[in-house]
């Protein structure tokens, strides 16, 4: 019994080493361009932005209901507040999903979160907006493609896949 499992256990060690072998970069994280997802959920962060916009609460919660309409969105509900002594938290709720911001002014940082699910939306289109709205010198996001559909039209139990980093 004990020479079948170590036996198994070689197999199992030998098939592990010949896949790892065989990942690299452009297949670890290739997103099937033919497969459908139920969402597109971007990431962001912002860097050397302005921080009198950043710390004005009336102003971010302008900027992300304009982000939420110039990428197509239809806006449901929104919430933000300020904090003390600076920095702002909000969300804009669409019926595509959300879009929600934390802002750091002392250090002219935001992090945002866009999500939209469809293709009435593009998220990385609100991400352009807001870069340039918070006059950010260096901005980078990663999209992810979430709730992929198999062929029988049932939500995938796999995790989300990573479209793009920038």
């Amino acid at each position: 019994m004990i020479f079948i499992v170590k036996s198994t256990l070689k197999v199992l060690e030998k098939e592990i080493n010949e896949l790892t072998k065989s990942m690299t970069a452009s297949n670890v994280y290739h997103v099937d361009t033919k497969a459908k997802y139920l969402g597109q959920h971007v990431l962001a962060e912002f860097f050397e932005c302005d921080p009198n916009i950043l710390n004005n609460a009336q102003k971010v919660e302008s900027l992300m209901i304009d982000a939420a309409l110039e990428c197509g969105a239809t806006i449901v509900q929104k919430c933000f507040h300020m904090f003390s002594p600076h920095g702002v938290s909000g969300v804009v709720i669409i019926s595509e999903s959300h879009l929600a911001i934390h802002t750091w002014p002392e250090l002219g940082y935001a992090a945002v979160d866009l999500f939209t699910c469809g293709d009435k939306c593009d998220p990385k289109v609100a991400y352009e907006f807001l870069k340039n709205a918070f006059h950010s010198t260096k901005a980078s996001f990663s999209e992810l493609k979430r709730g992929k559909i198999d062929a029988a039209c049932h939500v995938s139990e796999t995790p989300f896949e990573i479209a793009s980093q920038f």
